[in-house]
């Protein structure tokens, strides 16, 4: 098969990369690419096909075994349940499951409207009927949620935020490494404080926590589960959020129905994931052995990215996929990925995003896209979907 170089595909990619994929699928579900490190990777982009390849068990999440990154250091953050495979990920997983069942994330929901509250108020406050939505509503939402589930209220967010920013969407190979270490030195003071001063929080119960055949997490294991639960926690919904907005703002019948009727909304919400969802692109997979995707054959060793972009506008899966419509029947998405790796926060993600699009449009009736603002600036990579400001009026 030949590669297709997409590096430099199109100077529009970043911004809607939709037609690009669409494209390359009806070519065919499966593609050899060249990234813009010149590297050679797999891309998956329908749906079906996508759903095989994030079950497939040839296809390894565990990128030290990978031969791939080889001047990365292993450390307790890169080396988390997100990059594991069974028994390790089975039993990780198992370990911080009980504390995201949807009881325990709904108990959650009278808190999360307080704090939604709270920052709308402050929007209003100072009188400018104009703000940035993603620093003053889609950030620190999800990040103050996470952080007090966490029982860490009082992280310095500014540093926090720059850390998270360059290791799902870094600058150069040096920043994220900086970012990671950053990061490690961080988390591992806060479960030090945590082990000395335990409370109700759920880092606390993590540390405290066994199953029924004595099993812990390690140091290092807490590590990696309060790194991936801080950043996956805050980093995909903010686009959730904001994403979702700039869809509605696109469709002005849409937002005109929702607003008239609040019993779309939780279908709104998956169809903000499907049409525009936070994640692009999954983190890679390897081939442990050889394996056959979409009818194309993987050797072993070779990497694979899995376009959930792509997948989730496959007309083969979803009637007049382009189509933003908050009345569709969106199940089968799979903006929160699909198999054992499965999000394990999408419950609290929907909880997040339901409870912030609807306040924030109850509020504010006239809400619209700054018309002086600038040209939006996209997130860089392959990763993450999304701006980094959304100024908006009222």
């Amino acid at each position: 098969m030949p590669t297709m170089d997409i590096s430099g595909y199109a100077e529009d990619f970043t911004e809607n990369p939709y037609p690009h994929y669409a494209q390359l699928r009806e070519a065919g579900p499966v593609h050899r690419i060249t990234l813009e490190d010149g590297s050679e990777v797999w891309l998956v982009v329908g749906h079906e096909v996508a759903r095989q390849a994030l079950t497939d068990p040839a296809l390894s999440k565990d990128w030290q075994k990978s031969g791939y990154f080889l001047d990365v250091t292993a450390s307790a953050v890169n080396n988390h349940m997100l990059e594991s495979d069974p028994p390790r990920h089975t039993r990780l997983r198992r370990l911080v499951a009980r504390e995201f069942t949807g009881r325990r994330v709904e108990a959650l929901r009278p808190r999360v409207q307080q704090i939604t509250d709270e920052l709308l108020d402050a929007m209003e406050a100072d009188g400018a009927r104009g703000a940035d939505l993603i620093a003053t509503l889609a950030f620190p939402l999800p990040m103050t949620v996470i952080c007090e589930l966490l029982g860490v209220p009082d992280l310095d967010r500014e540093p926090f935020r720059r850390w998270s920013n360059e290791i799902v969407a870094p600058s150069s190979m040096a920043s994220s490494s900086w970012a990671l270490a950053e990061m490690a030195a961080y988390l591992g003071q806060l479960i030090d404080d945590k082990r000395d001063r335990p409370g109700e929080d759920l880092m606390s119960a993590l540390i405290r926590t066994r199953d029924e055949d004595g099993d812990r997490l390690s140091d290092e294991e807490l590590v990696g589960m309060a790194f991936l639960l801080l950043v996956a926690g805050h980093e995909t919904t903010v686009n959730l959020i904001a994403n979702g907005v700039r869809a509605l703002f696109d469709h002005p019948d849409q937002l005109a129905a929702l607003r008239a009727d609040w019993g779309l909304l939780d279908g709104a919400v998956e169809e903000m994931l499907r049409y525009d969802g936070p994640v692009e692109n999954t983190t890679f997979r390897y081939a442990a052995q050889e394996t056959v995707i979409g009818g194309v054959r993987i050797p072993a060793g070779d990497a694979l990215l899995v376009s959930l972009a792509g997948a989730d506008r496959d007309p083969g899966r979803f009637p007049e996929p382009d189509t933003f419509d908050i009345r569709r029947a969106p199940q089968g998405h799979l903006a929160f990925g699909h198999g054992i790796h499965f999000c394990l926060g999408a419950p609290l993600a929907r909880l997040e995003g339901r409870i912030a699009l609807r306040s924030l449009l109850e509020r504010f009736p006239a809400l619209a896209r700054d018309p002086q603002a600038a040209p939006p600036e996209w997130i860089v990579g392959t990763l993450i979907r999304g701006v980094k400001q959304l100024p908006v009026r009222w």
